[in-house]
């Protein structure tokens, strides 16, 4: 009986373990300024085998996908009763849903003078002005994907301004660059009305959902060294201000550091796993539900910042990579709800 009480108090033990790559963005709330990265810290045994251990599960994981042709363990939205045409439809309101999750986060830290999240002052005077009118072109769907080229280039702009490492943590921002330059704020938009000639052709709008997984996923990498493996003081200092170690709430006694790092590893399997598309749906179900975990915790400064990867994985939960889904993609970027019309030279409305 007593073992199996030890076994019930280490499941949830377990559990909130691999749960606490959930934890904020550490940076939004305490300053990072005293704790540069320290990778000689990370070459230590222990992150050393950490890591590797995420890397080969990764591999393992990469096998059975590739075992099983590339099907995962999460029945299609299909199988769940969505006919085509209206999955079609629910895709072209996704560039609608983005623009709108990643335009709320621009807006109030351009408000607050800061650059993507609130940990990034910004340098200079008028970027303010510049990061806003992105956020408001992505927002209404107005010349989105020259706001998407300003985006790019205030990213590219932030790594000369403010240092690589805040931008690596926000390289999710470069990955909606990305998105919204290969598809457009689709079918609910000004540009459909206004300009539908700067609307992307069909090849383009098949490059979109890869970049935007990819740039979360290199966030999410990123953010496991930055604020765990190769930061290991900063990780401490926080969870002495924040004592989200919740391993010991069950009764299981586990040292901080191997708490922080075991959190990293996952962190960055996780990011691993959607950088090489395996098991994609499923993976970004976890994340979703990771990235709620500590709601109840934090402000609403982690809603708000979180809105980005709270669309991009609903989206990658819906999105299953395949030819009929590319082609569901196109159809409804381009056919549903408001096809999309082109002005023939003579002045008449020609479908694209």
């Amino acid at each position: 009986m007593d073992r199996w009480n030890r076994v019930n108090r280490a499941v949830p033990g377990l559990i909130l373990l691999s749960c606490s790559a959930a934890e904020a963005h550490k940076g939004w709330f305490l300053d990072t300024t005293p704790y540069p990265l320290r990778w000689s810290l990370f070459l230590q045994p222990l992150p050393l085998g950490i890591t590797l251990l995420a890397i080969l599960t990764v591999a393992g994981l990469a096998w059975v996908q590739q075992r099983r042709s590339g099907v995962g363990f999460l029945p299609d939205p299909e199988r769940f009763g969505a006919a085509p045409g209206r999955l079609a439809g629910l895709y072209a309101l996704m560039p609608l849903l983005l623009g709108i999750h990643v335009a709320i986060p621009l807006a109030i830290n351009a408000m607050q003078r800061h650059l993507f999240v609130p940990d990034v002052p910004l340098p200079l005077s008028l970027l303010d002005l510049v990061e806003l009118g992105i956020a408001l072109a992505l927002f209404f769907g107005i010349l989105t994907r020259y706001a998407a080229v300003a985006l790019a280039l205030l990213w590219v702009l932030g790594v000369f301004l403010v240092g690589l490492r805040p931008m690596l943590e926000n390289i999710h921002f470069l990955g909606y660059a990305s998105f919204f330059f290969f598809a457009g704020r689709g079918p609910i938009s000004v540009d459909r009305i206004l300009f539908p000639h700067l609307e992307p052709n069909a090849r383009r709008l098949r490059l979109a959902i890869p970049a935007l997984r990819v740039g979360i996923a290199l966030s999410i990498i990123a953010v496991a060294f930055t604020e765990k493996l190769a930061d290991l003081p900063y990780a401490l200092a926080f969870l002495q201000k924040y004592p989200l170690n919740f391993v010991h709430q069950v009764g299981i006694p586990l040292p901080d550091t191997l708490f922080l790092v075991g959190a990293g590893g996952v962190e960055l399997g996780i990011g691993l796993m959607l950088l090489c598309n395996l098991f994609t749906r499923e993976i970004s179900i976890l994340g979703w539900v990771f990235f709620n975990l500590t709601l109840s915790v934090f402000d609403v400064t982690e809603l708000i910042n979180h809105l980005p990867f709270y669309a991009a994985m609903f989206l990658l939960i819906l999105w299953k990579p395949s030819e009929h889904s590319q082609e569901l993609w196109q159809l409804g970027l381009q056919d549903a709800l408001l096809p999309l019309e082109r002005v023939t030279p003579a002045g008449i409305p020609g479908r694209a």
